[in-house]
């Protein structure tokens, strides 16, 4: 069963993973701290290219299938045009009521 991203627990996480479906680019970038960070299956990432690269000229989308840790922890159905759909984990730092970290891998 999927968990629509506008029903996710945190404001913060409900924001960027809306942005993402949404193919917004602006509203991820303000939905993020100005010096956010990220890793990918374990490996720092530079996050401006990552996000172009996996999420917006690839047409990225989540599908959220589980919400732990008051909405920062998810399991999730991801696509884009480049990988094809995988089961994927996502972890979510906030600062305030922006997205800090982001940490993301293969569930």
């Amino acid at each position: 069963m999927t968990i629509p991203v506008d029903k996710l627990s945190d404001p913060a996480v409900r924001s960027l993973l809306s942005a993402l479906n949404a193919g917004n680019r602006d509203a991820f970038f303000a939905a993020l701290t100005e010096n956010a960070t990220m890793s990918d299956d374990g490996s720092e990432r530079d996050l401006a290219q990552w996000v172009d690269r996996e999420i917006f000229t690839s047409h990225g989308h989540i599908d959220v299938q589980t919400e732990k840790a008051a909405g920062r922890a998810l399991v999730a159905n991801y696509r884009n045009d480049t990988w094809g759909e995988m089961r994927t984990a996502w972890r979510f730092t906030v600062d305030g009521t922006r997205v800090s970290r982001i940490e993301t891998g293969q569930a």
